[in-house]
Parts: C-alpha cells; structure tokens; sequence
C-alpha cells in the first residue's frame, strides 16, 4: 500500500506571467533519442523462439530459402512476443473495452477476452491499451488500491504475446449512473465533493462538472489530509510497486491522465458532446468559477493592479452553440480576446493548464524512472473552430491558440523536459468530410501543428483514432497523417493506438481491414513469420495469411 507525501503541501493562489519567468518557457533538453533515452535490454527467462524468412526464390548451401540478409533470422524473444516488434514501421495497439473490469475489480468475460487477444496478435498488433480507472482501484477507502483485475488483464496480454500499455484515468467515465459504462470517482471523493462542491469545475452559469478535480485544488489537502496531486501521486506510485516485474516489458507505455477524458485539458464541454454529430458547433465555457480557480485569478489581477479583471471569466463569451462572429469575445475582427484583457486572462487559463501539467509530469517523472516504460500525455483534438481567428473552442478548452499564437508548443516543450511521449487523436478525420457539417473545421491543420511541434520538440508521438471507425477511407487517412510526422526524421519513433476493441471490429468486413492497415503500419507485407512456441503451451500456431486471420478474428469477437 501506497504511502502518502509526508511533506505539507503549499499553494498559491496566483499565476502570473512576468518579464523574468514565463511559464510557456522552458529549458531546452537534449533529444530524447539520445542514448539516455533508449531502454536497454532485459535478462528474462521465458522464451519464445522465432523464425522468420523474408521473401526470396535464392537457396542456401544447405538447399534452403535464405533472405536478403543471408538466411535464416533466429530471434529469442521473450514473453510471448514475436518477430513483429523488431520490424521497421510503426506498431498498432488496441484499446480494451472500458468495461474489461468490473465494478468489483474483476476482468469482465474472460474467456472472451483470451479469445480476442488471440486474435489481435495473430492480426500482428504489437499490443493493447489498458484504461486504469481511479475510481474503480481506490474506490471504496483512500490509499487503499484493488489491482486484481488489471494484474488479469496484464498476464492474459503476456500469455499471448502482446504488450500493454497503461492508462491512469484520474477522470470520470460516463454521464451519470443510467450511462452503461458509467465509472465515477472514487467514492470517497465524491463525499469530499458533496461536502465543498468547489473542489470540481464550475462554468458562469454555476454548473459544477464532476468529470475531473479543478486544478484550483491541486496543492491543497482538500482530500482527507491529502491534496489531489499527492492523492495522483500515490496512486502512480503504488502501481508502480504493484506492477513493477511487468514495467518495460510488458507494461511500456503509462499514460498519465491530466483532465477530462484523460487529456490535459478544462471541461469546456461534457466529454460525451465531443463525439455527438452537431459538436461543431460548440464554443465552451471558462472553467474558472470555483473558489480555487477564482482566487487564483483575483490574486493574478491585483499584482498587475486590475483588480476587476480578477472576478470571473470573459463577459460576452456567448452562450455553447453561438456563432463565434456574432460574439464580443470570440469575434474575428475586433473580439476582446485581442485585447490586452483578452491576452491577460487567456495567458492565465492556459498557464493554469500548463502548470497543473507540469505539477503532475515532475511526479510522474520521478516515480516512474528508472522503469523502462515510456510515459506519455493525451491533447484534445479541438478542430471545429481552427479556420476562424479566434479558435474559440481551444480556448475554452485551456489552449491559447489562435491564428496569431502557437498555443501548443510550450506544453509540447513542456513534455519534452520530463521526457514524455505526446499522444494525441483526430488522426482519421478528413477536412473534406467535416466541413459538411462546419465550414470552419480542419482537424487536419490542427493535427499538423501537433505534429509539427512534436518534431520541432523532437519527441516521439502516438496517434489515436477520435472514433472506431473501420471503413477503408479512415484508415488510409491515419497512414497518411503518421507519415506526415514522420517523414524525413532519422529515427523517428511513432506508434498507433486503436480506438477501440468491440463486436464490431470482429466482423469480417472490418476485420479485414483493419488486418491490412495493420500490416500497412508496421511493414508487416515484407516477412513471413513462423512461430514456435515452446514455452506456452495453451498458445496456438498464429495464422499468417490475411484470410486466416479474417477468419480467426470472426471466430474471437470480444461481445
């Protein structure tokens, strides 16, 4: 069990930018692809032995097949996994069900679930995603962790030769308790919630969004003697106690969720409207209206000797479904969030931002080096608004982004000082397809200035999907897009993450596509792979030809 901080936590209520310390600059850092950066191999004693013959018509001396690369490859590889990770390319992972636990902490259908990462490593996916929900593990008492059903998940994915990569889902899942897959915080802080509604997010209108704790509280003990960054921090670190014989070889990759839907990011919106069909349209609102969030910004106002900017949130921001132009804040032309109040605040809601994200990338660095498993960061894709001026859904969203200023690349630096991964989605989204709906969308253009400032930044990247879409033509555009990161880098490093595993993957059509997208990905179409598994029994012979594994999948639906 976990141990909290037995350092007081501190707090101050101001965020100001001064002309000697800006909190969108940071200190430049080597490149993570230096040596210091690369995992170094592991002793392990389970083994996997492999053969793989490239395509090739040449005999050997000894009458057989050998490849371009003079014959035979034999690789040891460890825990189940296959030649497939040490190709070229870039690996696909899968993410699970957000049901695969329970609400008693137990793996939901097993047997189903064996069925389906079977057909997932046969289809050459190199892992899965593995959402790690707070609310589920420390439910029911503080500091006190139920691990089981996620330790099931991580020995299945072993025992079938895939790799895990590890969700820390500090937000709320669902819409309320009539949501099918409804995950709430954990019990014990929503009684510390009932008691100061404040310590949640509170939009102008007074309406308290319960998905994540507002940043305002993040040094305060406002949880039982404990702040919200030390309750994160006990968690990550008890984890990493837990899981610690699995961290870089299974486990190699932890995402760390900073807001509302995992991502680093102000609620402006339900996470549930972001994937409705008339989302377009959403501006946001500031989430800056509780005690903490306020006092922080009064605070800010009066050190710059204005205190009336110190009182809430921009006048004149609309109403959620407003067009932007008809406005006073939003406007193109002469919207106030061009003016001198409109850079203070917005300076101060993102810096907010980024200092929350930095607070819990310092904890996250600390506790998890040393362990071999990357850590990474999600970004909203906010892209409805991105050919206007404004930008006004990323603003509210707590991404100073306009047509004048690059919003993203100071938390894209601020990453690449504690060596994270970016993560970030929309990669299936076309322009042409969305501005039916909005002529001022462009997931596209907002997708490349994330890239753009992830290899300005020279950090490694990992693309999802915004929705399980399977048809052909999404799935060309994710190519595309991953391309466009990482075209022209020496070594760049660029994975995918599916979202998500269901029924409907598994149905032949789509499994078919999504079998050769994956083998499109990772350089798949080049080798032949055999696997001899020796040291699993209860692991099939993997099928290698594309209807094979269409018919496998069909057989292996996780439902």
């Amino acid at each position: 069990m976990a141990i909290a901080s037995s350092s007081p936590p501190t707090f101050s209520a101001s965020f100001c930018r001064t002309r000697t310390e800006s909190p969108s600059t940071f200190t430049r850092i080597p490149s993570i692809f230096s040596p210091a950066y690369r995992p170094k191999p592991h002793s392990l004693t389970r083994r996997l032995a492999l053969s793989a013959r490239l395509n090739s018509s040449k005999s050997s001396a000894g009458g057989g097949s050998v490849s371009p690369d003079n014959g035979d490859l034999q690789y040891e590889l460890f825990h189940g996994f296959s030649q497939q990770r040490r190709r070229r390319g870039s690996p696909v992972f899968v993410t699970l069900p957000v049901d695969s636990v329970g609400t008693r902490g137990a793996v939901r259908r097993p047997k189903a679930m064996v069925q389906s990462l079977k057909a997932l490593a046969a289809a050459g996916v190199e892992g899965v995603v593995m959402e790690v929900w707070w609310g589920l593990v420390e439910r029911d008492q503080p500091m006190l962790y139920n691990w089981e059903g996620y330790l099931e998940i991580v020995s299945l994915a072993r025992r079938c030769g895939l790799k895990v990569r590890a969700v820390l889902a500090f937000h709320q899942c669902g819409a309320g308790p009539e949501d099918t897959h409804w995950i709430p915080l954990p019990l014990w802080v929503l009684e510390e919630i009932d008691k100061d509604p404040d310590l949640v997010y509170s939009d102008r209108f007074g309406r308290r969004n319960v998905e994540y704790l507002s940043l305002g509280c993040d040094m305060l003990p406002v949880l039982r003697g404990r702040s919200p960054l030390q309750a994160y921090a006990d968690f990550m670190r008890n984890f990493r106690d837990t899981f610690r014989p699995f961290l870089g070889v299974i486990i190699t990759g932890i995402q760390v969720g900073m807001g509302p839907g995992g991502e680093l990011r102000y609620p402006s919106c339900p996470t549930q409207k972001l994937t409705w069909a008339w989302r377009s349209r959403e501006l946001g609102e500031f989430q800056c209206y509780d005690k903490y969030m306020l006092a922080s910004l009064n605070a800010c106002a009066r050190e710059i000797g204005i205190p009336e900017w110190g009182n809430g949130g921009p006048i004149g921001a609309a109403n959620l479904m407003q067009d932007p132009e008809l406005t006073e804040f939003f406007r193109s032309d002469d919207g106030s969030w061009n003016t001198s109040y409109g850079t203070f605040f917005l300076e101060w809601y993102s810096g907010m931002l980024l200092l929350h994200g930095e607070r819990i990338c310092r904890e996250a660095e600390t506790i998890f080096r040393g362990t071999e498993a990357s850590t990474s960061v999600k970004l909203a894709g906010m892209h409805w608004h991105y050919r206007t001026k404004s930008h006004p859904s990323e603003l509210t969203a707590g991404y100073y982004n306009t047509s004048t200023r690059d919003g993203y690349l100071p938390i894209v630096r601020m990453l690449a000082k504690y060596g994270f991964t970016l993560c970030c989605s929309c990669f299936e989204l076309q322009d042409v397809e969305e501005r039916k709906m909005n002529a001022v969308s462009s997931p596209e253009s907002l997708l490349r200035q994330l890239l753009s400032a992830a290899r300005v930044c020279d950090i490694p990247l990992e693309g999802e999907t915004s929705a399980a879409r399977l048809d052909n033509q999404s799935l060309q555009q994710v190519v595309r897009m991953s391309k466009y990161y990482s075209s022209g880098l020496e070594k760049p490093s660029f994975s995918f993450n599916f979202v998500r595993m269901d029924k409907n993957m598994f149905e032949f059509h789509n499994w078919v596509h999504f079998t050769r997208f994956v083998r499109q990905m990772s350089d798949a179409n080049a080798f032949r792979a055999k696997l001899e598994v020796d040291a699993m029994p209860d692991t099939r012979r993997s099928p290698t030809s594309l209807s094979d594994v269409a018919k496998f999948g069909m057989a292996s639906a996780y439902c």
